[in-house]
């Protein structure tokens, strides 16, 4: 695991309620990506859904949103999540003439601390459901599967071609866990492995999704390398790894990996 103590991540922290875009904490993706990813493998997106935005109108009315923020892959840094959340915060008692303002500076702040354009989308309240609603992908879930494990660190040697038959399909897992590298809380997700090649062995993978358990690291960083691990162990021919994490600190931090598709594609999964 990537050491992050030069980084201002689990230290005391003052909240602000007036604009402050210096509140936003950037973390180099080579910081992780040098132990063990290759990320001219993948192309792909962070989708962060943030759920607790608001402001003042140029009146003194509150104003409430939901946002979505689309982080490139290829992004010099990583925005860590909690310094995402005070920044979001710090818009609370700051007053706007729009939406439509402060997703631009919204855009604006993200792009000069992630270093690649970062495209935001707001949402009034009554209007995201229409746009977001409720669904899951035609996958395969595995975690009804009759295996035993008693490994939770990752363990990539699970990884296993099955039957010598080709595959065009998608698997799913809801039981996947990683940990905070600062905090050590648990974040749950359900991961979405879709690929065409020869078929990968279910219960080897269903057990190293698990083995992700007791793991430290940021969302962005466990995607990476469940996508790397396949790849180097599996070798599809075409591969997507999509997970959903739920939220915590009203933000949700979705990673989508893949050799074909730039974009994930669109639902928000049950307990989002």
């Amino acid at each position: 695991m990537a050491d992050y103590s030069d980084t201002e991540l689990g230290r005391e922290t003052s909240y602000s309620d007036q604009y402050d875009a210096s509140l936003l904490d950037p973390i180099p993706r080579t910081k992780a990506r040098e132990e063990s990813t290759d990320a001219a493998a993948f192309i792909g997106v962070d989708l962060w859904t943030a759920f607790e935005i608001s402001w003042l109108n140029n009146d003194g009315l509150p104003q409430v949103a939901i946002g979505e923020f689309i982080f490139p892959c290829t992004s010099d840094a990583i925005i860590e999540s909690k310094s995402f959340k005070l920044y979001l915060n710090s818009f609370n008692q700051s007053h706007f003439p729009s939406m439509e303002a402060l997703s631009e500076i919204m855009r604006a702040d993200l792009t000069a601390a992630s270093g690649s354009t970062v495209d935001v989308i707001l949402y009034q309240i009554g209007e995201y459901n229409g746009f977001k609603p409720i669904s899951e992908p035609d996958a395969i879930c595995l975690d009804q599967r009759p295996v035993a494990t008693d490994t939770y660190e990752p363990d990539a040697s699970f990884l296993q071609l099955g039957n010598q038959i080709e595959a065009d399909e998608t698997l799913c897992s809801h039981l996947l866990r990683t940990n905070c590298p600062v905090t050590d809380q648990p974040d749950w997700a359900s991961v979405y492995i879709t690929y065409k090649g020869a078929q990968i062995d279910r219960d080897g993978l269903l057990k190293y999704l698990v083995s992700f358990r007791q793991h430290q690291d940021f969302h962005e960083q466990c995607v990476e390398k469940i996508f790397s691990d396949i790849m180097a162990r599996c070798q599809p021919a075409e591969l997507s790894v999509y997970a959903r994490y739920m939220r915590r600190g009203g933000l949700d931090i979705n990673p989508y990996r893949s050799t074909v598709y730039k974009m994930p594609p669109a639902y928000r999964q049950v307990r989002q």
